[in-house]
């Protein structure tokens, strides 16, 4: 067996793995999911109907505005969830036991990652799910559904990478919980929530030039056909940079410990 076909079968094995710990342990994931929201349920309908009239609408607005926003939050808690994972594995000495195994090093964090984004995207379709049940009405056919999927899906291996990076050089599980927390508060910081041209000077300069923001625009204009202009470019990039880097950097840290 070739030395990828190999690779392939571990990481598949080490997917398993950790799809089951997510079944047995369901309260971590049922948290990650309910977290994102009880915030869109707070801000549709406690700040929508205010919100809303700043987009010329109300409440039907501000839901359609403000759920590509909690996408992205949605994936973010998610992922903390992912640091926290492989910070156990690492100091309750089941990595050390791998090592004695004769399996794909690369498969350990890949089962992490692979796992991790099929919750997300889960989480994610139930966020959708209930959106659409109080009134989020997107403007989309089959081929910007996909887009928005896919770009969506990006995001997620990204920052689930990052995840696994932050979860390796924590020195305790309860640390790594606390290191990927400010990506949560990221799409508060951008176009999530409210446009970024009603911020102050500064404030506004960070939010149009933070990477979650293309993102979101990006997404929203799949789901809505707002303008995207060069959102879906810049949203890629970023994608693709942030899992390069965190890669090598989780990979380094790993072959390190």
């Amino acid at each position: 067996m070739s030395t990828l076909a190999l690779a392939l079968r571990d990481s598949s094995t080490m997917t398993r793995r950790q799809l089951k710990r997510l079944v047995r342990y369901p309260s971590m994931t049922v948290q990650l999911v309910v977290t994102p929201v009880i915030i869109l349920l707070l801000f549709v309908y406690v700040f929508g109907g205010t919100l809303g009239k700043g987009l010329g609408g109300g409440r039907e607005a501000y839901i359609n505005y403000v759920v590509p926003g909690i996408l992205l939050m949605t994936a973010a808690t998610a992922a903390t969830g992912t640091a926290v994972m492989v910070a156990t594995d690492m100091t309750e000495g089941i990595i050390a036991r791998f090592r004695t195994m004769r399996i794909s090093r690369a498969s350990v964090l890949t089962g992490h990652v692979v796992a991790s984004v099929v919750q997300q995207l889960l989480g994610m379709a139930a966020l959708v799910g209930i959106a659409l049940a109080i009134g989020f009405r997107p403007d989309a056919g089959p081929v910007e559904w996909l887009g928005a999927v896919g770009m969506l899906t990006l995001f997620a291996v990204a920052i689930t990478w990052l995840s696994v990076a932050l979860g390796l050089k924590s020195p305790t599980p309860e640390a790594a919980s606390n290191a990927p927390m400010p990506l949560v508060f990221l799409p508060f910081l951008g176009s999530g929530f409210v446009p970024t041209d009603s911020m102050p000077t500064v404030l506004r300069w960070f939010a149009e030039y933070q990477p979650f923001t293309p993102i979101m625009e990006t997404v929203r204009g799949l789901l809505l056909g707002t303008p995207i202009g060069h959102s879906a470019s810049i949203a890629i990039a970023w994608c693709a940079g942030l899992t390069a880097v965190s890669y090598l950097w989780a990979k380094k840290t790993f072959d390190k410990a």
